[in-house]
């Protein structure tokens, strides 16, 4: 498995129309910021807002963050334009673009084919720019298997969950939080499905949003029933979110130690000063090659999120 990739443990919407949150946006200790043109902004504004976020790209200090863009969805009038003009205007600054109710395959590798066009047209390294993929409806989890090997620019499967809601008809205005009176997690299956997509093309996977802004507690518990899954991150969509966020999605730091303790202790274990033992004791746990296995994904997930161990290895004594 060669995921995390990018850091992506918060990934903040910044609406394209707004001048005055692209520039706040760039100040915020968040991993991934993606200036959306679709949904935060009114259909009469996408004109102004492409050139709020080409400026902003350009011109702003994004240092130490992903910089992505959403486009609009593939069936609206505006996306060609999206791409081609944030691309033709701030390539070279732009990480990723972010494509929103993907349905099927066909429309990663129309992205795909779109960037690799203008990337040669403007002598622009072809295929550094990164796709993500947003599953939002009922045919996009059917078809998300096909979706997540359409291209090798795809990074990420992100979930949806507003328009994934209204798609299936669930009845309920709680947007990236449990539905009162449902007996479980409803979002369980589709967050599995996700990821088991993304997995299996070494793709990172993305929670959605939690509407409830204010609700720090909320947005808390429901990222830690995503992070639990194996997510790496989820979208925030204030600044007060993205501490959690953060938190959350990186291991504690007594698990990171030991994760790198299993790894060094394992890498002993298994050489000629250590005697080439396939299993060996660490304290009282009994570490092996499924250890090491896990431990990688731990100790990952700590690098990428800019930790240092804080306890050493010692080679037991003979």
């Amino acid at each position: 498995m060669t995921v995390p990739g990018r850091p992506r443990r918060s990934c903040l919407a910044v609406p394209g129309s707004s001048t005055k949150m692209l520039g706040k946006a760039q100040g915020l200790p968040a991993d991934q910021v993606f200036l959306d043109l679709e949904d935060a902004v009114a259909p009469l504004a996408k004109a102004d807002a492409r050139k709020n976020v080409v400026a902003a790209l350009t011109e702003g200090d994004w240092a130490g963050k992903t910089r992505a863009v959403r486009v609009n969805d593939l069936t609206t009038q505006w996306t060609y334009r999206d791409v081609v003009d944030v691309v033709e205007g701030a390539g070279p600054h732009l990480d990723c673009v972010m494509l929103p109710k993907v349905r099927d395959a066909s429309h990663v590798r129309w992205l795909d084919l779109t960037l690799g066009q203008i990337e040669r047209a403007l002598g622009l390294e072809e295929g550094r720019i990164g796709i993500e993929a947003q599953i939002e409806n009922a045919a996009g989890l059917v078809h998300v298997d096909a979706i997540a090997g359409a291209s090798p620019r795809l990074e990420t499967i992100i979930f949806g969950p507003a328009d994934f809601m209204a798609s299936i008809g669930m009845r309920s205005l709680a947007v990236g939080g449990l539905i009162p009176g449902y007996p479980g997690d409803p979002y369980h299956y589709v967050l599995m499905r996700l990821l088991m997509a993304a997995r299996t093309h070494d793709l990172q996977a993305i929670d959605g949003p939690f509407l409830q802004i204010r609700d720090v507690a909320g947005f808390r518990e429901a990222a830690t029933r995503s992070a639990a899954l194996g997510f790496d991150g989820k979208w925030v969509l204030h600044p007060g979110q993205i501490e959690a966020a953060n938190e959350v999605y990186a291991p504690s730091q007594e698990d990171y130690d030991h994760a790198e303790l299993i790894l060094d202790a394992y890498a002993y274990a298994t050489s000629d000063a250590g005697g080439r033992a396939g299993a060996v004791l660490l304290g009282d746990e009994m570490i092996d090659e499924a250890s090491r296995k896990m431990a990688l994904v731990v100790s990952a997930k700590g690098r990428a999120a800019g930790m240092a161990r804080t306890s050493a290895f010692t080679p037991p004594e003979n």
